[in-house]
């Protein structure tokens, strides 16, 4: 904690979200805060700036992955899924057990960069299963849970909710609410999804609203907490904005900024 000019103590925070790989700045992302938060999508499985990066061009090399990515962007989620499955025929591996090494690699290295202490709640492309062989002493997970930093209360919600993208972690829309609402009243709302609000779920890239949460919107509204901080989306039309008395902030795509968004009190 650092001290103002009269002598009270402050509590710095780095938040990052999205991270996707780039484990060289999750490294110092904590440089001068009391504590790291990170809001989840740890995991890097297509790069869509530089398709050379991720797991599925390791495994099927990049001409495999431009043809994902085009199909994906025309929304022709199905195409995209047949031409997958034929990719793995192709290869004769064990999809389940190629990707989760695959993840393991990534997490090994990702999860030894967090300093302590971290908080940590999953996104829509993590594997939660997982993260309790890789989450050291000074790592704390939460999902639908609270903890107090320096005064204030962080309330913890991962994953994402269903799309047609059908990525690792996404859940009913119940399943999400019942999570927020085990959280309640906190200072601080930690999500990896947004609010659904059109400014904060349309990425202005991928020319496409992606998934906010109803509940979550509706909690904000509600319970006033000071901050509503998530990511996911990784080109928002808008970064941030208030709602009501609390000011909902997109912390940023980690994986191309390498740079925390801080928060100070």
């Amino acid at each position: 904690m650092a001290s103002t000019p009269g002598g009270k103590r402050r509590t710095r925070v780095h938040v990052v979200s999205d991270v996707h790989g780039n484990a060289r700045d999750l490294a110092r992302a904590g440089e001068g805060a009391d504590a790291l938060v990170c809001l989840g999508d740890l995991v890097l499985f297509l790069d869509y700036a530089d398709h050379s990066r991720g797991i599925f061009p390791d495994l099927f090399g990049t001409e495999n992955a431009d043809r994902i990515v085009e199909l994906r962007t025309a929304r022709r989620f199905e195409e995209a899924r047949e031409f997958q499955r034929g990719l793995w025929a192709g290869i004769g591996m064990d999809k389940p057990a190629a990707i989760e090494k695959a993840v393991r690699r990534q997490y090994a290295e990702l999860f030894a960069a967090f300093p302590t202490p971290t908080y940590a709640t999953y996104g829509n492309v993590d594997v939660p299963p997982l993260w309790p062989e890789y989450a050291g002493p000074g790592t704390t997970v939460l999902d639908g849970q609270r903890v107090e930093i320096g005064g204030w209360t962080f309330g913890f919600v991962g994953g994402g909710l269903r799309t047609p993208m059908r990525t690792p972690y996404e859940i009913d829309d119940e399943e999400y609410a019942a999570k927020i609402e085990a959280v309640g009243e906190v200072d601080v709302l930690c999500t990896h999804i947004p609010p659904e609000v059109p400014e904060l779920v349309y990425d202005t890239v991928a020319r496409r609203f992606e998934r906010g949460s109803r509940a979550l919107l509706d909690a904000v509204r509600r319970t006033r907490p000071r901050y509503s901080l998530f990511g996911h989306v990784h080109q928002p039309l808008a970064r941030r904005m208030r709602i009501g008395a609390t000011e909902c902030v997109n912390v940023g795509h980690f994986a191309s900024s390498g740079k925390p968004w801080a928060l100070e009190w």
